[in-house]
């Protein structure tokens, strides 16, 4: 029987910890056994679920209440309304590969792979925009910051999801 070693560690001991029966059947000894354990995928879930679940949220305020947001983005009247809108417009579009990696972490691998990117550009964009702000734009960084906030939590929470739901492979 050959064990094949997998982030350091035995598959023995993998299957050990994951509950798994070390008497398989004959015929997954003469293939890769690939393990993405239960309690893994419904965290990965829960995490991007919560991303989404947090965009959403905001897409639909920015959407449904656009005047109580204006004044943060230094916006007013109708133009400040429909660009506050349009904004929430971008959220639910941004979210499609979100919904897409919920479905099945790993089967959707790139769509959770594209959400990454895109949570990224997120951060990395609002920080600079933040860092070009004269200091008189105060309410305005302090809105943006609260985005970085948010992005680098998502952020933070995708990559986990990623590891989450990676497959492990041993070959009994």
């Amino acid at each position: 029987m050959r064990l094949q070693f997998v982030y350091g560690l035995n598959c023995s001991i993998i299957m050990a910890l994951l509950g798994l029966p070390m008497n398989a059947p004959p015929e997954l000894k003469e293939k890769p056994w690939l393990v993405l354990p239960a309690r893994r995928l419904l965290l990965g879930r829960g995490l991007i679920g919560a991303v989404l679940l947090m965009n959403l949220q905001c897409a639909l305020a920015f959407l449904l209440y656009p005047q109580g947001y204006a004044a943060q983005f230094e916006l007013s009247g109708v133009p400040g309304e429909a660009a506050i809108r349009g904004i929430g417009v971008l959220f639910v579009m941004w979210n499609v590969p979100y919904a897409a990696a919920l479905w099945h972490p790993h089967r959707q691998r790139l769509a959770l792979q594209l959400a990454v990117i895109m949570q990224t550009i997120g951060l990395l964009g609002e920080s600079a925009i933040t860092l070009t702000l004269p200091p008189v734009h105060s309410l305005l960084r302090l809105s943006l910051s609260r985005f970085i906030l948010f992005d680098a939590l998502g952020l933070l929470a995708l990559l986990l999801a990623v590891w989450l739901t990676k497959k492990i492979s041993c070959r009994l």
